[in-house]
């Protein structure tokens, strides 16, 4: 089968999957970037469902980029007890002052300038870009690595990858013009609901025809094969982010 061919199977398939089984999430609801900025940073290394009540906890208690960057960082910490990862409120904190300073209180739009933020890595920069600013940004966190490995490489492939570039350009390459936002939603949950490190779906999933990893369960059981037993070790992530995971 043709590369091109997968690839359109893929996106097809991952739409059509993503329209009736996403995820309802708050953050989904709002097109508004620091709505979305607090719910990347709150979701690294936090599951979903402890960050829900925070997020909307967060939200009302500041509103605004304004309204965060003039509470004092010690509040600001009290106010995101008990998610964790103290050092991300502080990166929030901090991210909305210096927007208001620099920025006119506007997250910007631009990759280069997103990153240029202490706490915004590449992963929350793609975020941002596709669910707040209608971009074709590429993302990678635990889960969309996890599904772009078994679908398109492989056990053996994965295995021997060496950092991230060729999982970032095969993110990029797949994602279907003006399409980023459901695209990249899909995958996220696709990971984290379906293909999942231990249990993954592979008897009903809509990729077993073309994926380089079907299947991981033994056969008629539901019991992982020992290839799931010893899940990959990950890359370091880059500087001033950690790799996000995202429960179910």
């Amino acid at each position: 089968m043709r590369a091109g061919s997968v690839r359109r199977r893929f996106q097809q398939r991952l739409l059509t999957w993503y329209r009736r089984h996403g995820r309802d999430l708050p953050w989904r609801k709002t097109r508004d970037a620091y709505s979305i900025l607090v719910s990347e940073i709150m979701l690294q290394q936090t599951q979903v469902e402890r960050v829900i009540p925070k997020y909307r906890e967060f939200l009302k208690r500041y509103p605004t980029l304004e309204a965060l960057a003039r509470a004092p960082v010690k509040e600001v910490r009290r106010t995101w007890y008990p998610l964790g990862y103290n050092i991300r409120p502080v990166h929030l904190h901090g991210i909305a002052r210096e927007t208001v300073a620099r920025y006119n209180g506007r997250l910007p739009s631009d990759e280069k300038a997103l990153r240029s933020f202490k706490g915004i890595g590449p992963y929350t920069a793609g975020a941002l870009l596709s669910f707040a600013f209608k971009k074709d940004a590429p993302i990678l966190d635990t889960n969309v690595r996890r599904v772009l490995g078994r679908v398109f490489l492989g056990p053996r492939r994965m295995k021997a990858l060496r950092g991230q570039k060729a999982l970032w350009d095969l993110s990029a390459a797949l994602v279907p013009p003006g399409k980023a936002y459901d695209f990249n939603q899909a995958l996220m949950d696709f990971g984290a609901t379906w293909c999942t490190p231990r249990r993954p779906r592979c008897r009903p999933c809509p990729m077993k025809a073309f994926c380089q990893s079907y299947p991981l369960t033994l056969p008629n059981s539901d019991v992982p094969s020992p290839l799931l037993l010893s899940p990959l070790t990950l890359p370091s992530p880059p500087r001033g982010e950690r790799m996000k995971v995202r429960g179910s």
